[in-house]
């Protein structure tokens, strides 16, 4: 009989049975990758999920070979599918707090243990407060050009300045349409900004932005102050990265100058058995890049994991032996 979808049922016995290998925090790509190749190395791995995935209001995904156009929720269910074949435990909660040792408490009183953590929580997009952005987010109110841009090429496009990358953004947005307005809206342009947009052919609309104008549930253009209306089929904005990284604060992950989580090329944080990977440490990771990100820090753990079992094994060995010798 193939034993190949029941983990662990031939594998080496070891010292700790009764936890968890890895307790993976975040069931987003990051974590549901990790999970599958921690699932085929035979771990035992349990992941958390709280639900509430940072791409939920996008309808589809892109830039992800063999995955384009697919819904990400699709995606995490297929995902949740296959790492089930590898017995890895799927638990719907929220995680409140991690002891070292390591001890992780859910909401409600639950606790597991484990011998490694990986911490895949993803971040939030903080929305500027302009009426109507919150409403069109994910539909006609976009963030990444290389995610979203070519689903609406060659229309007229808006830049919101809510960030100092908005004249960065509406110059790469010029690759998919030739009719770009930036809004400055509180945002100061310098005179070589200025002298870039209108080299590179974008157009500026001075002016504060009132609102974003909606007909029909589709966005119809850009409202400002003063009254006018700029005709726009979709706009595009910077929303500010927040990192869910309260668990790695709380076990003292050492952070860089901008406040987010450092780690090594596999995720390993400066906190010995805890890894991190995803948006949770990289606000630029698309999709595809967490997935890679989270099979990178499956690799290091299990291997990490089979270093502790080999020192384990080999200092049982050595007292079996000097006992046998006595």
């Amino acid at each position: 009989m193939n034993d190949q979808h029941t983990p662990r049922a031939k594998a080496r016995g070891s010292a700790f049975d009764d936890v968890h290998d890895v307790v993976v925090i975040g069931a987003g790509a990051a974590g549901l990758n990790a999970a599958l190749l921690l699932g085929r190395a035979r771990r035992k791995v349990a992941v958390i999920d709280a639900g509430a995935p940072r791409n939920a209001p996008a309808a589809h995904l892109h830039g992800f070979l063999s995955r384009e156009g697919m819904s990400p929720a699709t995606l995490l269910d297929l995902g949740r599918a296959e790492i089930d074949r590898y017995g890895v435990q799927i638990i719907q909660g929220l995680v409140e707090e991690i002891h070292h040792g390591y001890f992780v408490r859910l909401a409600g009183g639950v606790v597991l243990k484990a011998r490694r953590i990986l911490v895949a929580t993803g971040l939030r997009d903080e929305l500027p407060d302009i009426p109507g952005v919150r409403e069109r987010w994910g539909k006609d109110l976009l963030h990444c050009p290389y995610c979203h841009a070519y689903e609406v090429r060659d229309q007229p496009l808006a830049v919101l300045s809510t960030h100092p990358g908005a004249v960065h953004h509406a110059l790469i947005l010029r690759q998919w349409s030739d009719d770009v307005v930036l809004f400055p809206h509180t945002l100061s342009l310098t005179a070589q900004d200025r002298e870039q947009l209108a080299a590179y052919g974008v157009r500026i609309a001075e002016g504060e932005i009132k609102q974003l104008v909606v007909d029909d549930d589709r966005l119809r253009g850009i409202e400002l102050a003063d009254g006018r209306v700029v005709p726009r089929a979709a706009a595009f904005v910077f929303p500010r990265p927040v990192p869910h990284d309260d668990l790695l604060t709380q076990l003292g992950c050492e952070k860089d100058a901008n406040g987010w989580v450092v780690t090594d090329r596999t995720g390993l944080t400066s906190v010995s058995g805890v890894w991190a990977a995803g948006n949770v440490v990289d606000h630029h990771a698309q999709v595809v890049t967490a997935a890679g990100m989270g099979s990178a820090a499956a690799f290091a753990l299990d291997l990490d994991l089979l270093n502790e079992d080999i020192d384990r094994a080999v200092e049982h060995h050595r007292r079996a032996a000097a006992d046998a010798d006595r």
